[in-house]
């Protein structure tokens, strides 16, 4: 990868995943000149392809070929999760850089593959895990390695939302590779990724339908997943889609760690002001710009020629832990973590 002084070009490939409206909007306030391009199928009633990259400011091409053939520094890959792979393979195809949404594929194989690939070419591949930008989760990370809390010994996490049933991609097995643990387990995965700095060993995992039961859903909508790494650490993540429809805002992350000597909790996304207006329940959030952030390490490591972090391979960490905890539950019993170095 060599330093480069020119200004940004961006391609944006699918508008599929939501964060793609947070991502954008960073990229056109930090004056990065824009390209993308999207994928049917599209959901009835929700805003896609030219008129979403009008809503946007961004320029909008006919497909991905268009894009590539524009020459981006780097690309951001917001497709269906069955999609990451050829998408991000045609990218770094090209010599562009990568930032993939999470989780970084559906298969193991096809996260490694993506990663090998990226190395081959000499380009850079990043995994969309904003919430390792958070000042509080810095702060308990700069803590638990001073030694404040003894030896850690124990970890608790909870990343619930609402059933993405804007996006019914969401929701089915062939696009997303599952419900709530694909799309919930892996933020907590990288932070505990981060925290620890160990992969880890083994999951024993629960998860079922009953929420939304009526709703017509083929993918779990509710689980929890149980952690164990080879320091003897037991972390657990609820990821359930267990926020009401008629909640002010999407839901949450938490996260708790037990040590020897004191516990700590962050919760990332709790500041905010809430009242009511004629709609019901307000929930304004402010605060640090996560996604913001995390953009910035983008662009920073194309400009700076270096490694982004997280980088790819934590996205294969993470995607091994979620890999084995549907096998855990297939099973009914616990599910060793596939090796992925």
């Amino acid at each position: 990868m060599s330093r480069t002084s020119e200004p940004l070009r961006i391609g944006i490939l699918s508008f599929a995943h939501p964060h793609v409206e947070a991502y954008a909007r960073v990229l056109v306030e930090r004056g990065i000149e824009v390209v993308g391009t999207d994928l049917p199928p599209y959901d009835a009633g929700t805003q896609r392809g030219a008129e979403l990259a009008e809503r946007l400011g961004i320029e909008y091409l006919d497909d991905v070929d268009a894009v590539l053939a524009r020459a981006p520094h780097g690309v951001i890959v917001t497709a269906e999760n069955a999609r990451h792979r050829e998408l991000a393979l045609a990218a770094i195809a090209v010599g562009a850089h990568v930032l993939c949404e999470k989780p970084i594929a559906t298969e193991v194989g096809d996260a490694l593959a993506m990663v090998d690939a990226a190395a081959a070419a000499g380009v850079s591949l990043m995994t969309a895990y904003p919430v390792r930008f958070a000042s509080s989760f810095r702060e308990l990370v700069a803590r638990v390695r001073a030694g404040q809390l003894g030896e850690v010994v124990a970890v608790s996490g909870t990343n619930n939302g609402k059933i993405p049933l804007d996006r019914s991609w969401f929701t089915t097995e062939a696009a997303a590779g599952g419900g709530a643990l694909v799309d919930h387990v892996v933020h907590c995965a990288d932070l505990l990724d981060e925290l620890l700095g160990e992969p880890a060993q083994e999951v024993y995992a629960t998860a079922n339908r009953i929420l939304h039961a009526d709703r017509g859903v083929e993918v779990e909508t509710g689980g929890v997943v149980s952690i164990a790494y080879p320091s003897g650490v037991i972390a657990t993540i609820d990821c359930s889609w267990s926020q009401p429809d008629s909640a002010a805002t999407w839901g949450g992350l938490t996260l708790e760690v037990h040590g020897t000597r004191g516990s700590m909790r962050i919760d990332p996304f709790a500041a905010h002001i809430s009242g009511y207006a004629e709609g019901g329940a307000t929930w304004d959030a402010f605060g640090t710009d996560l996604d913001g952030l995390m953009i910035d390490e983008f662009l920073g490591a194309i400009r700076e020629s270096r490694a982004p972090s997280p980088d790819g391979s934590v996205g294969v960490r993470t995607l091994a832990i979620v890999d084995a905890a549907k096998r855990s539950v297939r099973s009914g019993t616990p599910a060793v973590v596939l090796a992925t170095a």
